[in-house]
Parts: C-alpha cells; structure tokens; sequence
C-alpha cells in the first residue's frame, strides 16, 4: 500500500506541475464566468427599465416588430420577451446585434451593453482554447482537454491521497480543518488538504463533465452508460443563398404572430423567458422556447411547436420527453457550470473553481520546496 501511495502521489504532483499553468488559466477565468448571464442581462437592461402606465398593456408582436423594421437596415431574426412586464422586449438582428425596446411603444431603447459581451467573449476564448483564434484553436483544444484529463486524475488521486492512514478523529480534524500559526510549508500542506477535501466532490463533477464537453468519446460514453445508441452528428445548415441574406419567401413570414404568441404565453403557467427564432416563410410552424427557470436549467426548458394555421400544437419537448441518454448528456453540459442547479449550483462552482486557485498555489508551493530540498541534500 505504500509503494501504492508513492506511486500516486508522483503521479499526482508531476500531473499538477506539467498541467498547472493551464489548468488555472481555466480555473480563473471559470471563476470570472460563474455569473456571466446574470451579468450580461444586468448589463444589458439597467438603463432600460420599462415603467408602463396603471391598466397599460404590451403592445402586440407584430407591431412592435413593424416598429423595429422602420429604422433598420437589417432583418430581425429573433425576439425574447421576459414575464418581468419592467423588462424591455429583445430583439435580435441578422449579424448578431440585439435591440432592446420598450414593449408599450414600440420605442428601441438602445443595443445594451456591447463591451461587457465582448469582455466575457474574451475571457471564454481563454477558458476554452487559451485565447488563441483561427487554425490555432485545434491545437489550443487539445491541449485544454489534455489537461482537463489530467486536471481529473489530480481530483480523484488527491481525494485518495488525502484520506488519512489511521482513520481517527485526532488524523481527520488536521486535513479537514484550518489551523492557525502553522509555518509556511505546514500552512501551504493544511491549505492544499483542506480546501481540496471540501471541494473534492463539487470539482469532480467539473471536470468530469469537462471531460464530455472535450471529447466525443466522452460524449458518446454518456449515451452508452445508459444503454443508449450515440446519436450521429448532425451535417451542418446549408448557407443562406446570398450573403448576409435570407431565402426569399412568399407571403408574410410573421402572419398570425400575435395569436399563436398568445397561445405560447397560456401553454405554460410560470415561464420566465418565452423566445422565437422568427421564421423565413409563411407557411413554417413556430418554435417557441419557454423557459422556467434561470437559463441553464435544462429541466425546466421546453420547445412548443405550433401549427400556423390552427394553432395546434404541432410538437411540445421537454427534459422529460428525453430519452435517458439525451437527459445524461444535457445535464452533464450544465453541470460544468454548476447552472443545472440554478443560482446555488453556479455559486458553488464558481467556489470550487476559486479553490482550484489556491490548491494550485499552494501545490505549486510544495513542489518548489520538495524540489529545493532535494537539491540541497544532493
């Protein structure tokens, strides 16, 4: 068992010095995206809070999307409407912009907060392929993955190392519990076991889901764990036949709009975010997303389908109308931002990811003084 233990924990150190460096790259900027939906929605509408009149109501989609076409060149391509009535209406626009406008006048209240988006864009750039762009994300990909396996071994391998030889309370309370007025290398050895027993299970499953994030394989084995067939990569859309430009259709696209709106705010009590990608025809169905809860909450998401003509509901998907392997594998996307939980999950690893922080230095710490030490006694 302790030529076990030594094999472990070489393998855990020489993991965390090869990886390291990358590893707290995406620990820190994980860290500054705990809360980046909540920030960018803040950002976006601060300025913009809708004060409507006693008895007021919104005015129709249909008019408020006439409104938006009067003053802009280009075509919007979606609109998301919030319960909150002191929300602004979004609509998004061929290009990527958004508008956010007043839903009782119609009046386009400004784009939101462009800087903060390009500040988180930025920043996940890094979390994802270190900042690189172009041909270079491949590389930087596969390196991320890379260390994000090793990043897992480090979790699972400390956890072992971590559990004391003589399971007493007098053993436990010294790796479990911070202690005052220690040394520098006992200091930086009862921070490393410390914060690394208290974030061991939260980060496991960060860097687990990491992992089906990374790699395909790691996709697919979610499937299979379920006794599931993976599904077979979807082809990518055709281009739209000009550039920049939509199919040309006939008829109004946005004919009847209102009404099966309508129908979509009745079908489910409790929505909290109603989006449609606004169609190119006349005669396509509507795809509504509804959402219940925070926005990376995949139980409470839904894709309501209505039919154009009657209004009918063409397709209604849910979470629960997944199949398990399906249920797997969206949870597991949402569970590396800890968002499948809500505001506590996204609190709790936005913790975990700033204890990697720690745990990195302090490991860094030790191994610098082991190396040190050895070359004295050389």
């Amino acid at each position: 068992m302790n030529s076990l233990r030594k094999i472990v924990f070489w393998c855990h150190l020489l993991c965390g010095v090869i990886a390291g460096v990358v590893i707290l790259t995406m620990s820190v900027t994980g860290v500054i995206l705990t809360y980046e939906k909540q920030a960018i929605v803040w950002a976006d509408t601060r300025g913009y809070r809708v004060e409507a009149l006693p008895g007021a109501m919104p005015l129709p989609i249909e008019a408020l999307l006439a409104k938006v076409r009067e003053g802009q060149a280009a075509v919007p391509v979606s609109v998301t409407a919030r319960a909150d009535r002191s929300m602004p209406l979004t609509v998004g626009l061929q290009g990527g912009r958004s508008l956010f406008v007043n839903p009782y006048t119609g009046a386009i209240l400004g784009e939101g907060a462009p800087t903060v988006r390009r500040f988180f864009q930025r920043v996940t750039d890094w979390h994802r392929w270190l900042g690189t762009e172009g041909a270079g994300r491949t590389t930087a990909r596969a390196i991320t993955g890379a260390c994000n396996l090793a990043f897992l071994f480090i979790v699972v391998s400390g956890l072992y190392l971590w559990f004391p030889r003589q399971l007493n309370w007098s053993r436990v309370r010294q790796v479990i519990l911070f202690r005052r007025g220690l040394p520098g290398k006992a200091r930086d050895f009862n921070w490393h076991n410390v914060i690394g027993f208290w974030s061991g299970i939260p980060l496991f499953l960060v860097v687990l889901s990491a992992t089906v994030i990374s790699y395909q394989w790691a996709s697919n084995l979610a499937y299979r764990v379920v006794g599931e067939k993976p599904p077979t990569p979807a082809a990518p859309a055709a281009r739209p036949s000009g550039p920049g430009q939509s199919q040309p259709f006939a008829g109004d696209p946005l004919a009847g709009l209102d009404r099966l709106w309508s129908l979509a705010e009745q079908h489910t009590p409790g929505w909290k975010t109603l989006s449609l990608r606004l169609p190119t025809s006349a005669e396509a169905p509507l795809a509504f997303t509804i959402d219940r809860g925070t926005g990376g909450e995949p139980q409470k998401r839904a894709t309501l389908t209505l039919s154009r003509e009657s209004g009918s509901v063409v397709k209604y998907e849910d979470f629960g109308s997944f199949s398990p392997g399906r249920q797997l594998r969206t949870t597991l996307r949402f569970l590396h931002t800890g968002e499948v939980a809500g505001l506590v999950g996204q609190t709790i690893a936005g913790i975990a990811s700033f204890g990697v922080i720690i745990l990195g230095w302090t490991g860094f710490a030790l191994a610098w003084r082991r190396f040190r030490d050895w070359v004295a006694r050389r």
